[in-house]
């Protein structure tokens, strides 16, 4: 099993900067992608940002010159850097992960979602 423990959610005025991170622990062989998502009440749960093994990384559109993902293939994390953040940024943000796991029967990929951190921007 694969846990993704999220961190670095909070209540911030539209303007100001969090953090968020995930951690990746359990059986993991590798990691494939990781990437954040965030959900909106009401609306369905959308990609923020990805960043792949290689490196390479994807931004929303409407997050582009705002937010940043980095990662740590090492210790298994990535973290979001949200800066100038705006009302409309407020939701659940989820961790995700395509992870590799090597088993009895071989390497299987396995798709792992955190639970989710809230971060609620006011105007």
């Amino acid at each position: 099993q694969v846990q993704l423990v999220e961190s670095g959610g909070g209540l911030v005025q539209a303007g100001g900067s969090l953090r968020l991170s995930c951690a990746a622990s359990g059986s993991i062989f590798a990691i494939n992608a990781m990437g954040w998502y965030r959900q909106a009440p009401g609306k369905q749960r959308e990609l923020v940002a990805g960043t792949t093994s290689g490196g390479s990384t994807n931004l929303a559109e409407s997050v582009k010159g705002r937010f940043t993902i980095s990662r740590d293939t090492a210790k298994n994390t990535v973290t979001l850097q949200m800066n100038n953040l705006k009302p409309e940024d407020t939701a659940v943000y989820y961790c995700n992960a395509d992870v590799l796991t090597r088993g009895s029967s071989g390497v299987r990929g396995y798709n792992y979602w955190g639970r989710g951190t809230q971060v609620t921007v006011s105007p």
